[in-house]
């Protein structure tokens, strides 16, 4: 996974007085927990969110907190139901020799053999939730769908990522071929054709 380095200053107090305060200063609160460390009360500024937000990629943040440095991922964020402005964010904190569980950006590569015989694409998910190590964790879960005929799918079972656990149920479709109109099921094959 590629790592963003952001920082932020400890909180002082964590009232409601205080939080007004902080995004009246265009800071937002946050809190980072996990693995058995103590919750760390922290503010950082809102800017910081555009590089970890609106991005389908996911990181790992080491977030350097008065001069010591946490290693985190987003967990949740909060935002305002009008400005859509971030109101608070939860970070957890992880161990190197600790699985975590995360939601990974699809990539699909090649072009879909029964998108050529005039099917049409339907992308699923976006993202899949997996469980590893921080370093068997890719930037992106490629899926080659060069074999994927009309009425074919490739679901979240259909994964294989070394040191990698899926944790999005096995059934969900990442990516499926369907019949458009005009378009041939015909592989070449008449038994396979048949068989469709």
């Amino acid at each position: 996974m590629k790592t963003v380095s952001l920082s932020g200053s400890l909180r002082e107090n964590v009232g409601k007085k205080d939080t007004k305060a902080l995004r009246k200063a265009n800071l937002v609160p946050c809190v980072m927990y996990g693995n058995g460390e103590e919750q760390v009360h922290f503010a950082t500024e809102s800017k910081n969110f555009k590089k970890i937000l609106f991005t389908p990629e996911t990181y790992v943040i080491d977030f350097n907190i008065d001069g010591k440095v946490y290693k985190t991922i987003l967990q949740d964020v909060q935002y305002h139901p009008v400005t859509d402005n971030v109101l608070h964010a939860d970070f957890f904190i992880v161990k190197e020799d600790k699985p975590v569980t995360v939601s990974l950006p699809v990539a699909l590569e090649g072009s879909a053999a029964g998108v050529m015989r005039g099917g049409k694409l339907k992308k699923g998910v976006r993202k899949v939730k997996v469980c590893g190590l921080v370093k068997d964790l890719p930037d992106y879960i490629n899926v080659n769908i060069s074999k994927l005929n009309i009425n074919e799918s490739i679901k979240v079972k259909d994964l294989n990522i070394e040191n990698v656990t899926p944790v999005t149920p096995g059934y969900t479709v990442i990516v499926a071929v369907n019949m458009a109109r005009g378009a041939s099921a015909s592989t070449g094959d008449e038994e396979t054709a048949a068989a469709e």
